[in-house]
């Protein structure tokens, strides 16, 4: 049984039919994402995509959760990487954050057993987590606001 258009463009990293065959992806769905490998520039993984942190209020993907340090899945943390970090490697079917290893570490990350305050109005102040990761990425947490 053949491959599907949709599936073998989640695969690949190019589209497979219609005018724009081959210029790459533009879209791709979240289950393609999820248990992708996350690399940087000079070739070290730094960890798994765990799960996606979607705005309900603007429908863009805000963060990925990244499992970095674990090995069989245990003993690793989770951090949420602003999604506008990542760049799509279509070719190796991975993703490059353009970060040292160390600067992953360093980010403030959360156990899988305890995630952080997402539905409140504190989420983003600065002293809640999603605040101190728009510090430490250098980003608005205005950004994230409809």
């Amino acid at each position: 049984m053949a491959i599907g258009s949709y599936e073998a463009d989640n695969q690949t990293g190019s589209n497979h039919e219609g005018s724009d065959a081959n210029i790459p992806v533009q879209r791709l769905t979240a289950t393609s994402i999820i248990g992708d490998s996350v690399f940087n520039r000079v070739d070290e993984e730094l960890g798994m995509i765990q799960n996606l942190m979607v705005n309900i209020q603007t429908g863009k993907i805000e963060y990925a959760v990244l499992e970095s340090g674990s090995f069989l899945g245990l003993g690793g943390k989770l951090f949420a990487i602003p999604f506008s970090e990542l760049i799509l490697d279509g070719i190796r079917r991975r993703f490059i954050l353009d970060r040292s290893k160390e600067y992953v570490k360093d980010s403030p990350g959360f156990d899988k057993d305890h995630w952080p305050n997402t539905n409140s109005d504190e989420a983003y102040n600065d002293d809640a987590y999603y605040g101190q990761v728009n510090q430490y990425w250098q980003l608005s947490s205005r950004a994230f606001y409809p």
